[in-house]
């Protein structure tokens, strides 16, 4: 499975390369310990050797014997780990230490050169290893030279129990250490990572109109990410501009032809060609409400970044323009509207929202229209009732459809409420349609405040 998060990458990342530092780390002071622990042992059997040699006597026959005993108690110790032992190369005539008991250290059949220090691994009483150091010299007994071979040995258990307890402590340190390096690891990860959040939050701010580029400081290895990122920013606002431009290019080409066809209309309605008349007009009021519809959807897909806007002073420029039309200047128009309030939003799609649900309004209100805003988190919620005779349960999908209309009579492309809802899936929110307690429709809707 292909692991998503980068801090989880980095912190696995860093956890194997620590763990793996560390198992190395701790196999090479094992090793280096017991290294240590040899030559230690080492040195101490080379000094019995030199006290072995020191006390050794000859009797009148020759024999060699031990001027007293060792001071480690171990050698007088029954199979305690540790042995001496003198071999008369004559004679094969043995002494060793009570350690050894009934049995003896089987040194390789080999000739070492005098003087010299050996060093072999040994089998040792009760399947033991031995590490021992043996030691060729030549003794004057008073009646001739005579070569000896003094061996010591020690139980190599020994020196693996003191590697063992060091490993242990060794091990347990490395994990304590292991846990703080993971965790400073972690640190450092959410750390070098912090700037990345910084620009998530840029780009937050960004699509919710608060700016409109990413101006942060980050490192200079994540500038180049910020520079592109503004970069295409800069494209997308050249890019809106453009579709804006053609959109009003478009509205301005057909809006002289349409204004042709309206006036052929009445001309024909007055040389009384009204059937004719009514039918130019509605195909061209239908042509100008999918024009609207679709330069509407062309600003809303190109729309960067929306800044705050005041709803008083939208809602008051549309009832004003309302107000003097022929329906509108005799139906009362209410607002009930909180003192500075704001939605983030174009202006453009507020008044093709409001101004879209208002004339619709007009349209159907017998005398009395309300418009309400307020605050609701971080929403806003507005509501546009009349006192119309409504639209029922059944049809109210119906009408946000494309171009459907219920009174087919009435004048209109019947596209109003559908541009109304594309611009509202636009910021994600959807157009409500109710029953109004003035008896006729209550539309409603949401936008971010």
């Amino acid at each position: 499975m292909k692991i998503r998060s980068l801090r989880l990458r980095l912190m696995m990342a860093a956890t194997c390369a620590i763990l793996l530092a560390l198992a190395v780390a701790g196999f090479g002071l094992v090793a280096l310990f017991e290294r240590h622990v040899e030559r230690r042992i080492g040195s101490e059997l080379n000094t019995y050797l030199n006290q072995i040699a020191a006390r050794v006597l000859f009797d009148e026959n020759g024999l060699a014997g031990l001027d007293g005993e060792l001071a480690d108690p171990r050698f007088g110790q029954v199979f305690s780990g540790l042995f001496w032992q003198i071999t008369d190369e004559e004679t094969q005539g043995l002494i060793r230490s009570r350690s050894l008991w009934d049995t003896s250290l089987a040194l390789p059949e080999d000739t070492p050169a005098l003087g010299a220090i050996h060093v072999h691994d040994i089998d040792g009483p009760q399947k033991s290893q031995l590490l021992t150091h043996e030691r060729r010299l030549v003794f004057d007994t008073g009646q001739g030279e005579k070569i000896l071979r003094i061996a010591v040995a020690i139980d190599r258990a020994d020196v693996a129990a003191l590697v063992a307890e060091f490993a242990e402590d060794v091990a347990r340190s490395l994990l304590l250490l292991a846990a703080v390096l993971i965790l400073a690891g972690w640190i450092q990860v959410n750390v070098g990572l912090k700037p990345l959040t910084a620009i998530r939050r840029g780009l937050i701010a960004i699509r919710g109109g608060e700016t409109d580029r990413l101006d942060i400081d980050v490192p200079l290895e994540i500038a180049p990410l910020v520079e592109e990122v503004n970069g295409l920013l800069d494209v997308q606002d050249r890019a809106m501009q453009r579709a804006r431009d053609r959109a009003a290019d478009l509205a301005h080409g057909f809006k002289t032809p349409l204004t042709a066809l309206l006036a052929d209309a009445k001309r024909l309605r007055d040389k009384g060609e009204r059937e004719i008349a009514d039918e130019i007009e509605r195909t061209a009021t239908l042509m100008r409400g999918h024009i609207d519809r679709e330069l509407t959807r062309s600003r809303i897909r190109n729309a960067g970044a929306s800044a705050a806007i005041e709803v008083g002073p939208v809602v008051q420029g549309l009832i004003g323009t309302l107000k003097r039309t022929p329906k509108g200047e005799d139906i009362e128009m209410e607002r009930d509207i909180g003192a500075g309030l704001e939605v983030r939003a174009e202006r453009d799609d507020l008044n093709d929202i409001l101004g879209n649900l208002l004339e619709n309004a007009v349209q159907h209100a017998k005398g009395k229209i309300l418009v309400r805003a307020g605050q609701h988190g971080s929403l806003v919620v507005f509501e546009v009732e009349d006192d119309g005779p409504g639209i029922a349960d059944s049809q109210r999908e119906a009408v946000i459809d494309r171009g459907k209309r219920l009174d087919s009579a009435a004048v209109g492309s019947g596209l109003g409420l559908a541009i109304v809802s594309d611009v509202l899936d636009h910021y994600g929110q959807i157009l409500t349609l109710k029953r109004s307690d003035l008896g006729g429709l209550k539309a409603s809707f949401e936008l971010p405040g």
